[in-house]
């Protein structure tokens, strides 16, 4: 198989291949290590690759897994593997070896997918783009000038570029939904409880975190979520099991859906007016397949959800970085952290026990509230984010002028609809529905009911029918000749 060949297969695709013995495992880990040598020069988006896999790799023990062999990356945050370095894009953190596998490794591993490397994330994952001093940043292959988003960049623009199929990505805040948006791929937050994320952590953040994975085809998204989705032992949340594999969704019809729509920010953050037009354009679509769509949003206390998000990120923050400090021997200066990150570190550090519960009362209150609106709809549709992709250090988490409140609004800025179903637990989706004047992709979200990523699957396959993003395909990718003929020959 050529490069050129490979990028046009998602991870279902390359499995079918491997199965019908039309290419291996380990001819398929060679390709992948091949265009993340060619493509992340450019797009630096990969830490470290492991080599040591091809191995390792062996067909019989492969063959009967969902994704038997297919190539995948991790994001350095959050999931770790056994022996593998874990450092969260952080120079305090550099040299860290995680002891052993989560619970979702595992799930990966057991699944088939071949994990091949570690991918960029912003420092501790706390910023809407991945631009980190220790790695640099991460560039968008649709434009190497602008920001791919965080922070899940570095994973979202390997699979945008066609380096792998699909990599794993978190969301504690819309890490999965606006780096997809910003480099034109499917990005599903599940629901709290979803997919696990033990056994280091009872889970993300307090209940904002999420893992799951970015993607080029949404059913690579819906059958990764089958084969990771459930609980672990002793998770603390108990979540509705789905009825039927997420995968099968796609091909069932979707019902007539009640769907609210806005593309005005409850921060009251400008919106670009393509993204406006994209929303509403995704909403008219909606409504042209038998959908009542109507113009509605959630009501809700912005600010006491802007204390509560920033006291939840602050002080797990300051957590991960005192427990760390003791692991490692490094002192938090700034010699081994960011300002910002420090600013967050020191906020947090001066919260009360009293704060952490307000800020429990918030989520409980918030959540309230929304559920309120999606007794009366279905899905809501909004902009995944307000602005299109920025110029590369428009947010500098190393701006010793910005506090935690500061920072927090700062990086928000770009994306003001994510972080609010993080803190109310529902399952949010973006899908590259438009397209920019410029040339950039646009996303859409639609954030379903509390457990109802069914509901998200069959109405984003209709629109993936409707409004098909396949064939598009950004610059510095495995679709340009350059990348895939260097030197005039494969």
């Amino acid at each position: 198989m050529k490069l050129s060949e490979y990028c046009h297969y998602d991870a279902l695709g390359l499995a079918q291949l491997i199965r019908q013995n039309d290419v291996t495992p380990g001819e398929l880990a060679n390709l992948a290590l091949q265009a993340i040598k060619r493509l992340n020069p450019e797009l630096n988006g990969v830490i470290e690759c492991f080599d040591d896999q091809l191995d390792v790799l062996s067909l019989p023990a492969l063959q009967d897994k969902p994704f038997a062999g297919v190539p995948f990356l991790v994001k350095d945050l959050i999931l770790h593997l056994e022996g593998r370095r874990s450092e969260m894009g952080s120079r305090l953190c550099q040299g860290m070896v995680a002891p052993h596998d989560t619970y979702l490794a595992e799930r990966y591993i057991d699944a088939g997918l071949v994990p091949l490397g570690r991918t960029t994330t912003p420092e501790m994952g706390f910023c809407s783009t991945t631009e980190s001093v220790v790695s640099g940043p991460t560039r968008n292959p649709w434009n190497p000038r602008l920001m791919a988003g965080g922070s899940s960049g570095g994973s979202a623009v390997m699979v945008a570029a066609g380096a792998v199929p699909v990599a794993h990505a978190n969301d504690g805040g819309g890490s999965i939904r606006i780096p997809a948006a910003c480099c034109g791929l499917v990005g599903l937050k599940p629901s709290r409880g979803r997919t696990p994320i033990g056994p280091d952590a009872a889970d993300g953040l307090n209940g904002l975190g999420i893992e799951h994975v970015v993607s080029r085809s949404l059913r690579d998204c819906a059958a990764v979520l089958d084969v990771t989705e459930g609980p672990s032992p002793g998770d603390p949340y108990a979540i509705i099991r789905p009825e039927r594999p997420y995968l099968s969704e796609l091909d069932r019809k979707c019902e007539p859906l009640r769907i609210g729509f806005t593309s005005k920010a409850w921060s009251g953050s400008h919106v670009d007016a393509e993204i406006v037009e994209s929303t509403k354009r995704a909403a008219l679509m909606c409504a042209d397949m038998g959908h009542h769509v109507e113009e509605a949003s959630p009501t809700f206390d912005y600010s006491s959800f802007r204390d509560a998000t920033v006291t939840f990120w602050c002080a797990n923050i300051a957590q991960w970085i005192t427990q760390i400090s003791e692991m490692t021997g490094r002192p938090i200066t700034n010699d081994y952290l960011e300002a910002t990150t420090l600013a967050s570190h020191q906020y947090g550090l001066d919260l009360k026990a009293t704060d952490m519960v307000s800020a429990f009362a918030t989520m409980n209150m918030i959540s309230r509230d929304v559920a309120r609106f999606f007794g009366k709809f279905d899905v809501l549709i909004t902009p995944t984010t307000a602005l299109l992709p920025q110029e590369i250090g428009t947010y500098n988490a190393n701006d010793p002028g910005l506090d935690a409140f500061g920072w927090t609004d700062h990086i928000f800025s770009i994306a003001p609809f994510t972080a609010l179903f993080n803190l109310t637990g529902q399952p949010a989706i973006t899908l590259p529905l438009g397209m920019s004047a410029s040339g950039l992709p646009i996303g859409t979200q639609f954030v379903g009911r509390a457990g109802r990523e069914d509901v998200l699957f069959r109405l984003s396959a209709e629109l993936e029918r409707a409004m098909p993003w396949a064939a598009r395909h950004p610059k510095i990718s495995l679709w340009t000749d350059s990348y895939t003929t260097p030197s005039g020959k494969e």
